[in-house]
């Protein structure tokens, strides 16, 4: 047997989870980035729930790609700090990275939320 066929494919909405993650992650990467370039002091708040966002999406992909019987525990907590980071992002609602933010961890959370009541 090969290994592609030892393991079951992912399911569509299993694959558009990963890339709603994927996509979150670098949006929140970006979103550090140009928060850092302001300077000054920059709001401590959002750059602590951009940092765990864009950790725990990238982890949340990995877990689903690699079908960890933690992924459905993982969609639950990825949903909960993309809804926070968005909650963040929206207190600057004149950048229009943060908004780009915003809407990206939204549509991450949404998807994890229905991963996470979904057999993996």
């Amino acid at each position: 047997m090969t290994q592609a066929g030892a393991m079951k494919a992912m399911s569509k909405e299993m694959q558009d989870c990963v890339e709603a993650c994927m996509s979150c992650h670098s949006t929140c990467e970006e979103a550090m980035s140009s928060l850092m370039q302001m300077g000054g002091q920059a709001q401590m708040q959002i750059m602590r729930a951009l940092m765990d966002c864009s950790e725990m999406t990238r982890m949340c992909a990995d877990m689903m790609m690699r079908r960890s019987p933690m992924s459905a525990e993982m969609c639950a907590m990825c949903a909960k700090a993309c809804d926070m980071c968005a909650e963040a992002c929206m207190s600057m609602p004149d950048d229009p990275q943060m908004q780009r933010c915003a809407e990206a961890c939204r549509r991450c959370a949404e998807m994890c939320r229905a991963m996470a009541g979904a057999r993996m």
